[in-house]
């Protein structure tokens, strides 16, 4: 990677020479844009390109904007053989210690646009803040996606290639609204979007060149631009298949925004706001989710094969039933915010084995409870609740469990469910929870989606009428944490919770000669279990990806085709 500093500037004479000082550190060439500023600037600045041999001073006769300043300079970047453009602002807001970070994040990912998602102290103006939010939520419309958390920071890596190819084939903006839309329409160009946290400060003696009437009416008139141009391709989204790719290698459709949003529409609207703002987001989901659709309706086409006269199901199986299975999803989403709030009550849950927990945890010795993607998950919390509030730790395979962490704090300061994000299920996460298990806490673990380091690290078992791969990873952990292992499952039939735990062994730990038919036969138990629950409530699986999938098969696939390539 070739990098270069890009800096615009207009009339901004007070903090350029502590920028400039402060980046000397990272001995980065620097183009720096005078957009036309007055002559007491413009001194200064030559004698920041005199006194800084790495700086290359390049002037606009006449002030065209932010935009067209950064636009000047990624051009130039790109044309001495630059690869990849930091964009800094010359006003001092930006934190520089992060540049390290986001170096290292374009280094990984050098096809990405790695931006600043700003993190404000008290010296932001409130109604830039809020004007933010505004931003954020069109953004969302125009992308049909929550991957730009953030398109209004200045603080940004460009690929250069990516920029270049997009300058060439439309006009962009040329002041305040050129950050929001060269982020969007690359997003559009498939560019890939990478956020890091960083503070931002707004300094005392600050200028700011944004125009309040002028720079609003041209955002308002480019978000309009973007919707429109967003509805040209809304019919090609639509329609396009989704790549055959492993489950938890697909981004996650949302972001701690977006959970946020439903949390905070909770609170000061209860369930009626929340399902105003959830069914037009089921109904996006559903309309641009092709690759869960599809794995919706053969789920329930295996559920109906196996029961042709299942209650939950349509007696021929269309869309509509795809439908109300994404419906089923949104509310237990709603059910999760009951249960992280503490406003589902033991006389809502018949949990008739609950006792088999309590005399787990009388002994002082935690357990593994082995769970799904089936039903409300998030019950556990009850279970806290009603066994004198044992901690319950929950390993997720996804990045947004610090997401769901923050969220539930802010809901619940109390609660005592902690989401632990483990990116595979190995040794060391073992030594992680073996002092939690010796603390008397409850591990929960789902058993039923491979990570996406295990893939063909799995067992074939019989599910529904066809052999599904399921990961030896949480039954290995069960073996090494050496405690009474549980399963449950939790549905809601006839308005009210049904939790189900039974005792699936006093350990798994053994010889290891026995060691794979131990933990096969484990598997066995656990996924028999699994394919009664999903039958049973059909709706309430949310697994919305190919379930039956071969990783095998795929991988050599995927092998066999780079090799024709």
């Amino acid at each position: 990677m070739k990098l270069a500093l890009i800096i615009p500037n207009y009339n901004h004479h007070l903090e350029i020479e502590n920028t400039l000082a402060a980046l000397a550190q990272f001995n980065l060439p620097c183009y720096l844009i005078d957009d036309g500023s007055q002559d007491e600037t413009r001194y200064v600045l030559q004698a920041m390109a005199d006194k800084f041999a790495w700086v290359t001073l390049i002037h606009h006769p006449f002030n065209r904007g932010k935009g067209a300043a950064v636009i000047t300079g990624l051009r130039a970047a790109f044309a001495d053989g630059f690869s990849h453009a930091l964009q800094v602002d010359a006003d001092g807001q930006h934190n520089l210690t992060d540049i390290p970070l986001m170096i290292e994040a374009a280094e990984a990912n050098p096809l990405a646009l790695i931006s600043g998602k700003p993190e404000y102290d008290e010296s932001v103006p409130k109604g830039r803040l809020y004007g933010r939010y505004i931003t954020h939520f069109w953004v969302w419309i125009e992308t049909l996606s929550f991957d730009i958390q953030d398109s209004m920071c200045g603080f940004r890596i460009y690929p250069l290639a990516a920029t270049e190819q997009l300058f060439k084939t439309c006009s962009l903006g040329e002041r305040m609204d050129f950050d929001i839309e060269v982020m969007v329409k690359l997003h559009w160009q498939k560019t890939p979007i990478i956020q890091l946290p960083t503070k931002v400060i707004y300094p005392e003696n600050g200028i700011s060149h944004f125009q309040g009437l002028q720079d609003n009416v041209r955002i308002s008139w480019m978000h309009t631009r973007l919707f429109f141009g967003m509805l040209k391709r809304l019919p090609q989204r639509l329609l396009q298949r989704d790549n055959q790719q492993h489950w938890s290698t697909m981004q996650e459709r949302g972001s701690y925004w977006g959970i946020k949003l439903l949390a905070q529409s909770y609170r000061f609207g209860g369930h009626w706001l929340c399902r105003a703002i959830m069914y037009p987001v089921i109904g996006y989901f559903f309309l641009t989710g092709g690759s869960a659709r599809k794995a919706s309706m053969e789920f329930l086409q295996h559920v109906k094969q196996l029961n042709p006269l299942h209650t939950d199901l349509s007696a021929k199986l269309s869309w509509q039933d795809s439908l109300r299975h994404f419906i089923a999803f949104g509310n237990a989403a709603l059910d999760r915010i009951d249960a992280w709030c503490d406003r589902i009550t033991l006389s809502e849950v018949d949990f008739a084995d609950r006792h088999l927990l309590a005399d787990q945890i009388a002994t002082g010795k935690g357990a593994v409870l082995l769970v799904s993607h089936l039903g409300n998950l998030e019950l556990c919390r009850a279970i806290s609740i009603h066994q004198q509030k044992v901690k319950v730790n929950v390993m997720v395979l996804t990045s947004h469990a610090e997401n769901f962490n923050k969220v539930l704090q802010q809901l619940n300061p109390q609660s005592t469910l902690n989401l632990i994000q483990v990116n595979e299920l190995d040794p060391s996460t073992a030594m992680l929870l073996q002092q939690k298990i010796e603390q008397g806490e409850l591990v929960v673990i789902a058993a039923d989606r491979t990570s996406s380091n295990s893939q063909g690290r799995v067992v074939n078992l019989p599910f529904l009428g066809e052999p599904a791969p399921f990961p030896q990873g949480p039954f290995i952990l069960a073996s090494l944490l050496d405690c009474p292992v549980f399963t449950m499952f939790c549905i809601r039939q006839h308005g009210r919770y049904q939790v189900h735990v039974e005792h699936l062994a006093d350990t798994l730990k053994g010889p290891r000669k026995d060691r794979a038919a131990r933990l096969t036969d484990a598997m066995t138990k656990y996924s028999q279990r699994l394919a009664y629950f999903a039958q049973l409530a059909p709706l309430q699986w949310f697994n919305f990806y190919d379930f039956w999938r071969d990783d095998n098969k795929s991988i050599r696939q995927s092998v066999q085709s780079k090799q024709e390539q």
